[in-house]
Order: C-alpha cells, then sequence, then structure tokens
C-alpha cells in the first residue's frame, strides 16, 4: 500500500514507471482486467470534476476493483468527526481512496494517517499530481521520449502547472518555460524545487511573465482554464490581465511543428481558441483520455500491485 499525496513524494524512477505504464495502458499493450480484483476503491470528491472522477472510476472498474463513490455532503466529517476519525474508518472497509479537494494537502496527510488503505490525491489547492502523469503518457505516447522536449506553458500558475514543473524537471535535457500573468505565477517555493531537480536531472525551468517573444522551437505549448477549478480571484479586473496570455495559432508561427495541450475544461475564446483547440495538432482530447490510463497506473502502484 502507497499514497500519492504530492508529486514530491514520488522518486524519479517511481515517476518514471508512474508514465510508463500509463502509456502501456493506453496503447492496450498489458492486459488489464484482475490487477486489482478483490479490492474496493472509494471517490470522495468534494468539488465538481468530469475527467478526474470518470477517469478513477473508469480506472478502478477496468482494474477489477469494486467502486463506491462519495459526494460532497456523505461523510460525517460535516457533522464534525475528525479526519483521523473516518480515516480509520473507512481504511477498515476500503483499500484505496481518492479524494478530490480545493483545500490545502494536510486533509490528505491526515486521512494517510492509516496503516491500511491507499490515499490518492485527485486534486487540492497546490497540485494535481495524476494531472501531471497523465501529461506526461500523453508525450511519451506522442514523441517516444520525454528527455529533451522543450515545453511551453502558458496561464495561471495554478495546481496543474505546479504539478507539472515538479515532474518535467525530473527528465534530462527537458527546458519548460512558464509564462504566467503578473501575480499569478507559481509558487516560489513549488518554483524553487522545480529548478533544484533541473540542476540534478540537467533540466531547465524558467517562470517569464510576459508574452513577448514567445516560444520559439516548442514541442509542447500546454495552457489550462484561467479559472481554476474551486478557486476564485480578488481582483474584479484579473481577465485583464489574463487577456494576452490566450493560447491563440499565432503560437505555432514560431513552433509550427509543436503539440498543443490543455488539461480541460477548455473556455473557449478565452484561455485558447477554436481554432487552436479543433487543431489536428492538438492532444488535449487524447490526453484526456490519457487520465484515465494514468489513473489505472496509480491505482495499480498505489495498491502494490505493480
Amino acid at each position: 500500500m502507497r499514497h500519492l499525496i504530492s508529486t514530491k513524494d514520488l522518486t524519479d524512477a517511481e515517476l518514471c514507471a508512474l508514465v510508463e505504464r500509463g502509456a502501456e495502458f493506453s496503447r492496450d499493450s498489458v492486459r488489464s482486467g484482475d490487477q486489482l480484483a478483490g479490492l474496493v476503491a472509494g471517490t470522495h470528491f468534494l468539488k465538481t470534476s468530469t475527467r478526474t472522477r470518470t477517469s478513477f472510476s473508469a480506472a478502478a472498474l477496468r482494474l477489477g476493483a469494486k467502486l463506491i463513490s462519495f459526494g460532497p455532503d456523505d461523510l460525517q466529517t460535516n457533522t464534525g468527526e475528525t479526519l483521523e476519525d473516518t480515516a480509520e474508518v473507512l481504511s477498515r472497509m476500503l483499500d484505496l481512496l481518492v479524494v478530490r479537494t480545493a483545500g490545502d494537502p494536510a486533509g490528505l496527510r491526515a486521512l494517510a494517517r492509516q496503516r491500511s488503505m491507499a490515499v490518492v490525491n485527485a486534486m487540492t489547492a497546490d497540485e494535481h499530481p495524476t494531472q501531471a502523469i497523465a501529461d506526461l503518457t500523453t508525450m511519451l505516447n506522442h514523441f517516444g521520449k520525454i528527455e529533451g522536449l522543450r515545453v511551453c506553458y502558458v496561464g495561471e500558475g495554478n495546481n496543474s502547472a505546479a504539478s507539472l514543473a515538479l515532474s518535467l524537471s525530473r527528465f534530462a535535457g527537458v527546458e519548460m518555460e512558464l509564462r504566467t500573468p503578473p501575480g499569478y505565477g507559481l509558487d516560489p517555493a513549488i518554483l524553487r524545487q522545480a529548478q533544484e531537480y533541473a540542476k540534478v536531472s540537467g533540466a531547465r525551468v524558467e517562470e517569464l511573465h510576459t508574452m513577448e517573444g514567445g516560444p520559439v522551437g516548442a514541442d509542447v505549448i500546454y495552457t489550462t482554464r484561467w479559472q481554476t477549478t474551486g478557486t476564485s480571484k480578488a481582483d474584479p479586473h484579473w481577465r485583464d490581465v489574463f487577456a494576452p496570455f490566450q493560447v491563440t495559432t499565432a503560437l505555432w508561427d514560431e513552433s509550427p511543428d509543436a503539440v498543443f495541450l490543455h488539461d480541460l475544461p477548455a473556455h473557449r475564446g478565452e484561455d485558447v481558441t477554436a481554432e487552436v483547440l479543433d487543431d489536428p495538432r492538438s492532444l488535449a482530447f487524447d490526453q484526456s483520455e490519457n487520465k484515465m490510463y494514468a489513473a489505472m497506473a496509480v491505482l495499480e502502484w498505489c495498491a502494490a500491485r505493480s
């Protein structure tokens, strides 16, 4: 039994293994159906979710597990029961628990203190680790490698950006350029950690707060929605700050061979134009499908069956 709460919890070897396993599942090169036979998985989503909730539910069922789903109002934590007591009870009935919050990961750490139930972070305010595994699975499938890729991320330095930076920086020769609006960059601690990983691996991670001199020769152009799930922005004029960071076909002028990624949902005409999202170079919907294969890899690994 293993937990996946932060990308930082994974060793380089574990991260690579999860991405490679996700790619194997996506290529249908490994038989699935009984990897989690006899286990019971729970999903507890306190915030809305289309892709992540569906991907983990489908993954558990495809691997042979039984599934129990909890909504935001279903558990007695709403009436004052502690997370530790809740975890102790659930751990005597469930083998795996997938949790989405919009809050601090400390709650997931509390759930993980019991001894028999694996806990998976399906998104917290600071990280979205399984999204990064799906992203890297998509890159590995398309390019045949991750090492040496040039990735330009455009948009808010949110939880998806954080996990992507903490993951890509582990791979040799990767160049990751984050173009984030002023005041909406990566958490400085996350950026420092990614740059420390990069020093070891030989990668490069850089953050800029302008779209001037846009990416040249990128292999991947990536963006997310401007309004991250479960969050709001204090500045009533924040859209004016984000407007220059819209992904349009012009970004392909200097990187014509780049593929486009988006963790979805996309807001067409805001974070990305419809022309980009629907272009043959867009892998956004393949990337979305790969969330299921990444979830399969994560559940198998957390159950210590890989």
